[in-house]
């Protein structure tokens, strides 16, 4: 009930260690960008390691050999991709998601809220957070390709330049 062997404990614990040994190295090799700030392809690519993971250390049917060579094929795919989308303006798109605005000099844009599925009270905490007491005072809330909310104050604002092509 609690445990079938020794053996399966044992494998666990070894098969688990260089596994995730494994995988820290993978991940230093590749770089910073494979579990950077993470937009939704990123984070899929994150849960599918995490899941990989699981499966190596739990499943006697996969082996150590197998499990590192799926563990550094999603990491390469990874950094594939971020090279990709660092150099093409198509792969870039088909990867990340571009960011939107949400309200626009103190106006909030129902249209882009109600399309990315995010409430007027979300954009308003951020605001708050951003220690903002009024929209009127805001230039732009921006949500960004990470999902995170961006507030600019109009004094903050400067040229707009930060706001890229958004409209």
């Amino acid at each position: 009930m609690f445990f079938d062997d020794a053996h399966g404990l044992l494998r666990v614990l070894v098969v688990g260690t260089l596994a995730y040994l494994w995988l820290i190295a993978v991940l230093r090799v590749t770089g910073k960008r494979t579990l950077a700030q993470l937009n939704a392809f990123d984070f899929i690519v994150t849960v599918a390691l995490g899941s990989t993971l699981a499966t190596v250390l739990l499943s006697s049917t996969v082996s150590l050999a197998e499990g590192a060579l799926a563990l550094l094929l999603l990491a390469v795919l990874q950094l594939v991709a971020a090279w990709s989308s660092s150099r093409s303006v198509v792969v870039r798109k088909a990867v990340t998601a571009a960011p939107t605005l949400l309200l626009r000099d103190g106006e909030v844009l129902a249209g882009a809220l109600e399309e990315q599925r995010v409430t007027l009270d979300s954009v308003q905490a951020a605001v708050r957070s951003s220690g903002i007491g009024g929209l009127e005072l805001v230039a732009a809330v921006v949500l960004e390709t990470n999902g995170k909310i961006s507030v600019i104050s109009r004094e903050q604002a400067g040229s707009g330049s930060a706001l890229g092509g958004l409209v």
